[in-house]
């Protein structure tokens, strides 16, 4: 296409800022074909992040450096096909998980855990494959300054997973509170993109209302030290008023301070 069939879009100037499909001009009535074609390729990138498989050995590897055990579970929803049809099947284990996990946790309820992980796949293992490490050591990390210590339990790496099936881990562990990181729903730009979901008293039966939830984890979105520090923070105020979710608020600022000379919008 020669370049002046396209008309461009004075909006585009906004695309420094953001790798949001914004500003993308047209051609007649259409959007440019190099627009399309960018457009296709982010749109096959978040479908192959929602069918690729978690490498549950490279995950488990990544734990053990943080010096955690962990454990490999599954869903009820036996394949991917499954897990997209039936959401109600990805949020419990399936019936061998759930003996293994109930023989584990025998050993472990003289002596309660004060906090569980699950790294859950969801709809990006990618996002799990990048960012669930890095994120959790630096969880960790904030964790050991704590006046009171924090009893971690093993860590549980789940195939086939909803947020809600952590109730159903962290209540076998006895956790006091689970935390959840999940792969989120691929967006054209975001096809990595972690969620921690946090729930206090897991169980059964637990909804979305009694979480809290950190999204859009990964360098281009909210960066690891921030995560950590904002889930650190919760973590602390969760266990001292034993409450998540609505009543639980996340009151660090919302956005470092930035100068505000300067009208995105209107700078030429």
């Amino acid at each position: 296409m020669r370049p002046e069939i396209v008309i461009p879009n004075p909006w585009s100037r906004l695309r420094q800022f953001t790798p949001a499909h914004v500003g993308l001009g047209r051609a007649g009535i259409s959007v440019p074909t190099s627009v399309h074609l960018a457009f296709q390729v982010a749109h096959a990138r978040a479908r192959d992040a929602v069918h690729e498989a978690l490498d549950v050995s490279q995950v488990r590897a990544g734990v053990a450096t943080l010096g955690l055990d962990s454990l490999a579970l599954r869903s009820a929803a036996e394949d991917r096909a499954t897990y997209l049809q039936r959401p109600d099947l990805g949020r419990q284990l399936d019936v061998a998980s759930q003996r293994a996990l109930d023989t584990l946790g025998l050993p472990y309820r003289a002596d309660r855990f004060d906090l569980a992980f699950a790294l859950v796949d969801g709809l990006s293992p990618r996002a799990i494959h990048r960012h669930a490490i890095p994120l959790l050591e630096q969880v960790l990390a904030g964790l050991r300054g704590s006046p009171q210590p924090w009893d971690v339990a093993p860590v549980a790496i789940v195939q086939q997973g909803r947020v809600a099936i952590g109730d159903e881990i962290g209540a076998a562990l006895c956790a006091q509170m689970v935390v959840v990181l999940i792969g989120e729903r691929p967006g054209l730009s975001s096809p990595d993109s972690l969620g921690a979901y946090l729930t206090w008293a897991p169980g059964v039966g637990r909804t979305d209302a009694e979480r809290n939830c950190l999204s859009n984890i990964r360098p281009e979105g909210m960066a690891y030290a921030d995560a950590a520090a904002r889930l650190v923070a919760l973590l602390h105020e969760s266990r001292r008023r034993q409450v998540s979710g609505v009543p639980l608020k996340d009151e660090r600022e919302a956005l470092p301070a930035r100068p505000t000379s300067r009208n995105v919008l209107l700078a030429p």
